[in-house]
């Protein structure tokens, strides 16, 4: 396809709230607007949504007024608008991000009856267990995207992991699904990165902060970076595994993010009598001026897609500590090269990795990964399926 033609897309998405996937999204917008692409914003349902505002210039936000409030059976109710939009606005490339619901797009698509090119994309590795679940819904959802999958124009994961994962799960040939790395590093976040911040703990020649970013949630993990910081700080004795500096007993953590394990959470941390060493502050607008001031980035996930926050992390030039959870920090950190990788749900081991990070952190030329998960290199990509 010519340069020089006006080329249209829609990324068709139901993001809630302000987490990765979300970022991934309206990073895909921008980025397409720079290179002078019509870009169409179709989402479930607009209103109240609270990340409306970053909404680039120039994007058109298409509302179908059907909200997904759960999995696939939720969500075609989509279906008739959906149809309806594609036969009157027959954009060129659909990037569905619907992630467990992506197959009411297939079914769109095949009824509009118009040429426009879909790519499913696949976030979250919801598929690891589902194969072999005995829930009925589970079985009923693992048959629907066994038939329906196949039926696009491409399937896209967002890592290498995910990739081969999708391939078993669906009994496709190897290779079958293309990778594309999330748009996730522009030049607007290295800025963003070195705006101020005012906190006294991030002040200079303060004791070390480690920092976590994410929702909540159970799969996050956040209860085994707390047992492990907590082990950490202690005192060193002849039973401690981890000779700890004195510094280290006045360490703090800092996990930014919302979710519905936040009472849960406060509750371990008054437990472990760590109340006046680890905050929760929340959602807040910027986080990677606390990634660029922070000692050590760690990921306590049990499971990940593309981990968005420890790519940002590296971006920001802190150093990082991950669990090899399936799937991406293996791969983002190249086998422990960029930063250690520990095991699961394993306390001691995420202590001692942490412990680690601040003794001998990685000099700043040893983290270049970052920029395999720019915002140009991810939207050309996707602009390729379509040779363009």
């Amino acid at each position: 396809m010519n340069e020089s033609q006006l080329i249209h897309v829609a990324i068709l998405a139901n993001p809630a709230g302000g987490g990765g996937i979300t970022r991934v999204v309206i990073n895909l917008l921008k980025g397409m607007i720079q290179r002078g692409i019509k870009v169409d914003f179709v989402l479930d349902w607009a209103k109240g949504r609270p990340y409306l505002a970053d909404i680039p210039q120039g994007v058109r936000v298409v509302d179908l007024n059907a909200k997904i409030t759960g999995g696939t059976t939720s969500a075609l109710k989509i279906v008739p608008p959906l149809v309806r939009y594609l036969r009157q606005e027959k954009p060129a490339l659909l990037l569905s991000h619907l992630t467990i619901a992506n197959g009411v797009a297939v079914i769109a698509k095949a009824l509009a009856k118009v040429p426009v090119y879909l790519a499913l994309v696949e976030h979250l590795n919801w598929f690891e267990n589902e194969k072999l679940s005995e829930n009925l819904q589970d079985k009923i959802s693992y048959w629907w995207r066994k038939l329906l999958y196949p039926r696009a124009d491409a399937i896209v994961a967002v890592s290498q992991g995910m990739a081969r994962g999708l391939e078993n799960y669906l009994g496709l040939k190897s290779g079958s699904v293309k990778v594309i790395y999330n748009p996730i590093i522009d030049e607007n976040l290295l800025l963003k990165a070195q705006e101020k911040l005012v906190h006294p703990w991030l002040e200079k020649n303060q004791p070390p902060v480690f920092l976590a970013v994410g929702r909540l949630a159970a799969e996050k993990d956040f209860s085994t970076l707390i047992r492990a910081f907590a082990e950490l700080r202690k005192k060193p004795n002849s039973q401690s595994p981890i000779p700890s500096p004195q510094s280290l007993g006045k360490a703090r953590l800092i996990i930014l993010g919302e979710g519905n394990l936040r009472k849960q959470l406060e509750t371990e941390i008054e437990q472990l009598d760590l109340t006046a060493e680890v905050w929760l502050p929340g959602y807040v607008e910027n986080p990677y001026a606390y990634m660029s001031r922070a000692a050590v980035f760690v990921l306590s996930s049990k499971s990940e897609g593309l981990p968005t926050v420890l790519i940002e992390a590296i971006a920001c030039g802190s150093q990082v500590v991950s669990t090899d959870c399936p799937h991406g920090p293996r791969e983002i950190l190249a086998d422990g090269k960029y930063g250690q990788l520990v095991p699961v749900g394993d306390v001691s081991a995420l202590a001692k990795a942490m412990h680690s990070a601040l003794l001998s952190p990685l000099a700043a030329e040893k983290l270049p990964r970052w920029r395999n998960f720019s915002v140009e290199k991810s939207v050309a990509t996707y602009l390729q399926l379509i040779n363009y």
